[in-house]
């Protein structure tokens, strides 16, 4: 579901996307599959860009499909925040459950909460789209309807710092501002520099002290198609 030119690492992207084509689906199944695609699509156009068509080219279905799905490319992009928000706060919680036996003594269990919760971040960049489509949404402020959804979505992902993982204001505020970080280096589609550039190549180092070698894999380059 690439067009010509796209290297291979971006026909591996999209037709992840796009599984499920040629198979009797159920309507929740489309659905889902077509949410999957507009986020690696508006995560790359963003709103105003980003077209109905696409989407549903992307998802391997046809545009007035999607329309009857969703009604309008508004209606479309809100469920894409909805499901980018949702599987972020899931991922969250999971890593926030999680009781595993910290191996350094030195590591408090509050600490290796907020470095599993801060993994559960860095793991969604493999769902195409989703940091991009975020932050997209929070450029909308001024919308009627999608700046009150990306405000209510951004304030929920406060709260659960603050009142689920019980970080103070200061330990939230670093937690969200690194997460924008990322968010605005996958936008950039900085990675195309990693190696090249000594300033990049530290930044990237000290975001990702553990997961480099996979992160580098899987972010999207400057000639991905999303």
């Amino acid at each position: 579901m690439t067009s010509a030119g796209t290297d291979g690492r971006a026909a591996i992207a999209v037709g992840d996307v796009a599984e499920g084509v040629g198979k009797r689906l159920s309507s929740d199944e489309r659905r889902r599959q077509i949410i999957q695609a507009a986020l690696a699509v508006f995560g790359a156009r963003g709103y105003e860009g980003a077209t109905t068509d696409e989407v549903a080219r992307a998802a391997g279905v046809s545009q007035p499909y999607v329309v009857r799905l969703f009604g309008s490319k508004e209606n479309l992009f809100l469920a894409a925040i909805e499901d980018a928000l949702a599987r972020m706060l899931a991922g969250f919680r999971a890593a926030l459950a999680e009781t595993e036996t910290e191996p350094d003594p030195e590591i408090t269990a509050e600490k290796a909460a907020a470095k599993r919760i801060g993994q559960a971040y860095v793991d969604l960049i493999e769902v195409r789209g989703l940091h991009q489509t975020l932050a997209h949404a929070y450029l909308l402020g001024s919308h009627p309807v999608i700046g009150a959804a990306a405000r209510q979505g951004f304030a929920t992902v406060w709260r659960f710092f603050r009142d689920e993982m019980g970080l103070d204001p200061d330990e939230a505020r670093s937690f969200m501002a690194e997460g924008m970080l990322i968010s605005t280096m996958i936008g950039l589609r900085i990675v195309d520099d990693y190696g090249s550039d000594p300033q990049i190549t530290e930044l990237f180092r000290a975001c990702f002290p553990t997961e480099l070698p996979h992160v580098l894999e899987v972010l999207p380059r400057g000639t991905d198609r999303f």
